[in-house]
């Protein structure tokens, strides 16, 4: 699977949310997400544990720049007790505690994370199909940007476990 994304700091949480309102995303739910991330030689994977919601095994390669940029991922559902078995397996990279606010607008969900340890963060995801191709994804992720008012120092280039490494 494929979509685009941007990921920045995000200063304001209820300005985002009013930004949601006004542009009429529709708020899906808030989901507490637990993100274990494991030692790979090839792109990033993660256990991810969500409540409400499934366990997921997760999958992906995706460039470090500070811009839109597309993602290449695939997700199996697991049972959370494979996390003992990849730990033993693989060895832990790191943790990531987050409670996501997820939003969705035509194709492109809307993500407003508070991260333990890093703050408060906005991404956005078009994921894309035969109807919504890259450029598609970027344009929308580009009008996003301004809607938001997203400065270009905002965005991030990394993902949270590789902020949580760096500090």
């Amino acid at each position: 699977m494929r979509n685009i994304e941007l990921k920045a700091h995000l200063p304001n949480m209820a300005e985002a949310e009013k930004a949601c309102n006004k542009m009429e995303a529709t708020f899906e739910l808030n989901i507490t997400q637990i993100d274990t991330y494991f030692k790979i030689p090839n792109g990033r994977l993660k256990l991810r544990e969500c409540s409400p919601g499934n366990n997921e095994l997760i999958h992906y390669h995706r460039a470090d720049v500070a811009d839109t940029k597309a993602s290449e991922y695939s997700i199996v559902l697991v049972d959370a007790a494979i996390k003992e078995q990849l730990t033993q397996a693989l060895g832990l990279l790191i943790v990531v505690d987050k409670v996501r606010g997820l939003w969705l607008w035509k194709n492109v969900r809307i993500h407003l994370d508070t991260v333990e340890g890093l703050g408060t963060f906005i991404e956005f995801e078009a994921v894309l199909s035969d109807e919504h191709d890259d450029a598609d994804g970027h344009q929308k992720l580009n009008w996003l940007q301004k809607e938001f008012n997203i400065l270009q120092e905002h965005i991030i280039d990394v993902s949270y476990s590789d902020m949580m490494l760096a500090k």
